[in-house]
């Protein structure tokens, strides 16, 4: 199996496509959970709002993949949104914000570097795990 780090570098540097489906393709690899290629699609301009800089899109990709992975565990959906509020609130504990805006303090310029989200994208997905992994283990 592919590393986070590959897994981020393949998404962004072959693939060319955004934090948030990175993360769903990331979660979906490591939890072996295939992915709907519609949902997919619905994460196109989940990259802090189609950068215009508001909720970041590795948030958005790990709770849409919260919602798929519990619910296929049987989960109800107030358990569900119990854990999106608790992924959200450590997720802020970790890295001081959910924004775009702030994690990402520039903004999106044509003269960034390529992919300038990378290093942030490999802690985020594997910090998503790590909470997946611990909330999994608590409801079984």
């Amino acid at each position: 199996m592919q590393t986070i780090e590959e897994l981020v570098h393949s998404s962004y540097w072959e693939k060319d496509i955004n934090c948030a489906r990175t993360m769903l393709f990331a979660l979906g690899t490591l939890f072996e959970v295939p992915l709907e290629n519609q949902t997919l699609q619905a994460a196109i301009g989940m990259h802090g709002a189609g950068g215009y800089r508001a909720q970041c899109g590795l948030v958005e990709g790990a709770l849409m993949f919260l919602g798929i992975f519990f619910a296929q565990k049987g989960q109800a959906d107030e358990s569900i949104s119990k854990l999106c509020y608790s992924y959200a609130e450590e997720f802020t504990q970790e890295f001081s914000s959910l924004e775009c805006r702030d994690l990402r303090p520039n903004g999106f310029q044509e003269t960034d570097a390529p992919h300038v989200c990378e290093n942030l994208t490999v802690k985020a997905i594997a910090f998503t795990r790590d909470f997946i992994r611990t909330a999994n283990s608590s409801i079984q």
